[in-house]
């Protein structure tokens, strides 16, 4: 299969230029297309064979559901058998946005969509590009992140290139996403809102538009032994090809940890990769060092690109830290942990 790639401008007019990208969604091909958090897969919602294509590409496994992309609230009313009044409130606060709601889905959508769970996950992307393209093919668009399944989600074209060049139709490139993490997901389907992802929007303004929300205990334990209901709840995701090391707790502990394993692994031979969360002056003797600095907009928007750019070194192992938990925080050390092939704690 030939991948054929779309660059679309945002200073032209996008009607004539998603013509072809949306017309290969009705289609029932496949289509990576830009979102405001990183690029997705996409396929008509409505088609399962389509939606099973999204499986073999990806390389997912049929048991981790999809998130379905809608262009209006109006389509996602289609979608679902109700719509609590916690769901209107997300909806008004943050769509388009960052934020991905699980509701009792209605007999519209295939099974193969959600893993034959009886809810669906939908989200309405803050993007110009991704809204109109689900205009134009007129219907909700099943996508995952663009990549091969547990590889880090791209956040460019080179990176589906790397991962999907031969196995999808179409690549509509649009540059750099936004955010650079995936979105929030929140399960509005029973009686108490849960938490079951950390993203795009942070902890705190849901909790603000609903006021109490449980956690699932995913989101903070690697290990945790429940079913997949959503998708990034995997006790591995979002993973650089090289074991990466993830050192928990504060302060001085964590620099003096991270300087020891680098030394062990550069004295067995392995090429070591660092990646910082911090502004801290440290030296990694023959170390790759990639510094994202300390600011949670900067570190979310560069993670995955710096887990590819470990790729590209070659590195055998990487030695990160986790950041400070408030506001995209909490959603960064997720992504770290679900990476990690090792995590230490070192307290405060």
């Amino acid at each position: 299969m030939n991948t054929r790639i779309y660059k679309i401008s945002l200073e032209k007019e996008l009607d004539s230029q998603l013509e072809i990208p949306a017309r290969i969604l009705r289609e029932g091909g496949l289509v990576a297309f830009p979102t405001e958090t990183v690029y997705g897969l996409g396929a008509n919602a409505l088609n399962q064979d389509a939606v099973e294509r999204i499986f073999w590409a990806k390389k997912r496994p049929a048991t981790d559901p999809i998130i379905v992309h809608v262009s209006s609230k109006h389509m996602a009313v289609s979608l679902a058998t109700k719509m609590p009044d916690s769901a209107w409130k997300l909806m008004d606060a943050h769509w388009p946005g960052p934020l991905t709601l699980i509701m009792q889905k209605n007999e519209k959508i295939p099974a193969v969509v959600t893993s034959h769970l009886p809810t669906i996950a939908l989200r309405m992307p803050n993007h110009p590009i991704a809204l109109q393209l689900i205009r134009q093919a007129g219907c909700p668009v099943a996508a995952p992140s663009a990549n091969l399944f547990e590889r880090p989600s791209p956040t460019l074209v080179a990176h589906i290139l790397e991962d999907l060049d031969g196995r999808i139709d179409a690549i509509i490139d649009a540059g750099s996403t936004e955010i650079g993490i995936e979105s929030t997901i929140v399960d509005v389907s029973g009686d108490v809102p849960m938490l079951l992802r950390p993203g795009g929007i942070p902890v705190d303004s849901i909790h603000s538009t609903i006021g109490m929300m449980e956690v699932h205990p995913s989101i903070t334990h690697k290990h945790h032994g429940f079913q997949t209901i959503s998708s990034g709840m995997e006790e591995t995701h979002y993973a650089p090809d090289a074991q990466l090391i993830l050192v928990r707790g504060q302060g001085e502990r964590v620099k003096q940890r991270m300087r020891e394993l680098s030394r062990e692994a550069t004295e067995k031979g392995l090429k070591v990769g660092i990646l910082l969360l911090s502004n801290d002056i440290m030296v990694f003797p023959g170390a790759v060092v990639v510094r994202l600095g300390s600011k949670k907009k900067d570190i979310a928007q560069q993670l995955f690109q710096s887990f590819r750019k470990m790729n590209e070194h070659g590195v055998d192992i990487i030695i990160t830290q986790e950041t400070e938990r408030s506001g995209l925080g909490l959603a960064i050390n997720n992504r770290l942990m679900r990476a990690a092939k090792k995590i230490i704690e070192t307290g405060t």
